[in-house]
């Protein structure tokens, strides 16, 4: 039904969905992606101000591409490449994507798209779609655990009841996130220097942090998301809440323990490390999952700098009624010139 509800919405905003696309064909248009490659990861000398478990080493890996379709003059790719993180689910240490390439030579900007947590990624395919439709190229991937990446019939989330399989599983979307940026800087298409990264929700939660972990990350496209995880997951009135709240509990655990150990993956924690890129928040004044306190801690954790756009009459999920809008503004957001490094 929510996939449904993503689709007509989708539909009546006049946005490009991206599974409604022709058999791909070969292009000259498109500059060529081998079917296997290797990308070097390099760190710049801003990686000592990473958090110690967002941290990685330079390191080659491996990539495979299998063109999928076309999207009007938009090339879809399908990208996998290992996780930086092995873990016992076998599933889950291959990340998934699909690149969507603009036609021409470039050099375009390049942008990661992250998907909202309940794993509809339509929304986020067809927020991709349009931004390469724009002349922004754009990968749209899955976080761990995750469509492919989860083990059929195995309980094992991203997010759950269970707090520090929790923030394992943010940590690990984060170096994933990283070895994206890493393969879409890498393109001959996009130019290196001007890349961005963009979600809804849990996407934009992870956009704020991932982009704080990575300091190549330039563009910062925060929607309806915000601050404050832990104090927003233990006072809200709700089945997911309660249940965070009643696991803890059950532990020994505290409220103040609680956002204690959430810390490492808040992302008011890392806000002073956005300071100085180019920031867009988009927010509902009405949002039932990130209050306006949420929102505005996050934007203040960034030191008051980033663009703040409200839609005032809208609820977390009304707001998708605005996609249309908001998407034109995210893609010229994303394409604006860059100022010049301090």
């Amino acid at each position: 039904m929510r996939t449904l509800c993503l689709t007509l919405i989708c539909s009546l905003a006049g946005l490009p969905l991206a599974y409604a696309d022709e058999p791909a064909q070969p292009t000259a248009t498109h500059v060529e992606i081998p079917a296997t490659g290797t990308v070097d990861f390099k760190i710049t000398p801003d990686e000592s101000q990473v958090a110690e478990r967002f941290r990685m080493q330079d390191h080659p890996f491996l990539f495979t591409a299998k063109s999928e379709r076309t999207s009007g003059d938009v090339q879809v790719t399908k990208i996998t490449f290992p996780s930086p993180v092995t873990t016992e689910i076998e599933e889950n240490n291959t990340v998934h994507g699909l690149y969507f390439q603009p036609p021409g030579k470039g050099p375009f900007p390049g942008v990661v798209v992250l998907h909202i947590l309940g794993g509809d990624f339509i929304l986020s395919q067809t927020i991709a779609n349009a931004l390469a439709r724009n002349g922004v190229a754009a990968l749209a991937i899955k976080m761990p655990y995750y469509a492919e990446r989860r083990r059929p019939g195995h309980p094992r989330r991203m997010l759950s009841n269970n707090i520090e399989e929790s923030i394992e599983g943010m940590t690990q979307g984060v170096l994933d996130i990283r070895r994206s940026v890493a393969w879409v800087r890498d393109r001959p298409e996009v130019n290196d220097a001007d890349l961005g990264i963009t979600g809804i929700s849990l996407g934009g939660l992870m956009s704020a942090l991932s982009a704080a972990a990575e300091p190549r990350v330039r563009k910062v496209g925060i929607q309806l998301a915000g601050g404050n995880l832990a104090e927003a997951i233990w006072d809200r009135e709700n089945k997911e809440t309660k249940g965070f709240r009643e696991n803890w509990l059950a532990k020994g655990g505290t409220r103040e323990t609680f956002i204690k150990v959430v810390m490492p993956v808040e992302p008011t924690t890392y806000g002073h490390l956005l300071k100085g890129r180019q920031v867009l928040m988009l927010a509902a004044r009405q949002d039932e999952i990130f209050p306006v306190s949420s929102t505005m801690a996050l934007w203040k954790s960034i030191g008051e700098e980033p663009e703040l756009i409200w839609l005032e009459d809208a609820g977390h999920y009304t707001a998708l009624l605005y996609i249309m809008r908001e998407t034109e503004r995210l893609s010229q957001f994303m394409k604006q010139p860059l100022p010049a490094r301090k």
